[in-house]
């Protein structure tokens, strides 16, 4: 009984959205749980077989805009400084700030960027497979008039 009543006891506190350990006043705050993407839509099943990891570090200086791509895999991020704007290609738009979290749009073709003056630097956390690309550009892209090109 004592080991059930731990165990209900472990299972509220890790699905509450904040914890505090007793010893050192560490405080974690849950920044997304979800099975939707941004722009609402479910996300898909993961891929089978071996898992991959991949977490950039992406920086995007003030004025530029990302070309039009699509991720084949679950992730999400942090944007840690600046401001970023997501666009998908039905024109469905996310404006994110310094410490908010994406749940990024998945096999949807969307561009990201950085309308503010300093940049924009996010950590992103993809969920992928070994071999497998985690993003696709579209080929001659012309989403915008900026003159930005292809990176």
């Amino acid at each position: 009984m004592r080991k059930l009543i731990v165990a209900v006891w472990l299972a509220l506190l890790l699905s509450s959205n904040a914890w505090a350990a007793d010893t050192h006043g560490v405080v974690a705050n849950v920044l997304s749980k979800t099975g939707l993407s941004w722009d609402g839509q479910n996300l898909p099943e993961y891929l089978s077989g071996k898992p991959e990891i991949t977490i950039l570090r992406i920086k995007i200086p003030a004025g530029s805009e990302l070309p039009l791509h699509k991720h084949s895999v679950i992730n999400a991020g942090v944007l840690l400084s600046g401001e970023l704007t997501v666009v998908t290609e039905d024109n469905k738009v996310l404006r994110l700030k310094a410490g908010e979290s994406i749940v990024e749009v998945v096999n949807t073709w969307h561009y990201g960027k950085n309308e503010g003056s300093t940049a924009a630097e996010i950590i992103v956390f993809y969920a992928g497979a070994p071999g497998a690309p985690i993003t696709t550009y579209k080929p001659s892209s012309n989403h915008s008039s900026s003159s930005q090109g292809d990176h």
